[in-house]
């Protein structure tokens, strides 16, 4: 049973900072692409960040520059670092895991950027 368990959200000023943390159980997770997705209400989810299970990554145009997802395949756990915060980044950010066709969602973390 794959679990993806989010910690890390929270209620931050405008230029702070957060590091969001994905803990994984039930699957080889070296062998998994990991993602981060962001959803604000009323609106739909969108890709933040992803990276391979080689460590290549890839970023939405909006947080280039300011967040960084990383993995340590040791403690099944995939990070994302994210500063210079701004209001618009408020949201609940979701885990991902993808395997060809297997996918799976955490529950989310909520993340809030005070103006």
């Amino acid at each position: 049973q794959v679990q993806l368990v989010e910690s890390g959200g929270g209620l931050v000023q405008t230029g702070g900072s957060l590091r969001l943390s994905c803990a994984a159980s039930g699957i080889t997770f070296n062998l998994y692409a990991m993602g981060w997705y962001r959803q604000a209400p009323g609106k739909q989810r969108d890709l933040v960040a992803t990276i391979t299970s080689l460590g290549s990554t890839n970023y939405a145009d909006s947080v280039k520059g300011r967040f960084t997802i990383s993995r340590d395949n040791a403690k099944n756990t995939v990070y994302l670092a994210m500063n210079s915060l701004k209001p618009e980044d408020t949201a609940v950010y979701y885990c991902k895991s993808t395997l060809g066709s297997l996918a799976s969602w955490g529950q989310g973390t909520q993340v809030t950027v005070s103006s």
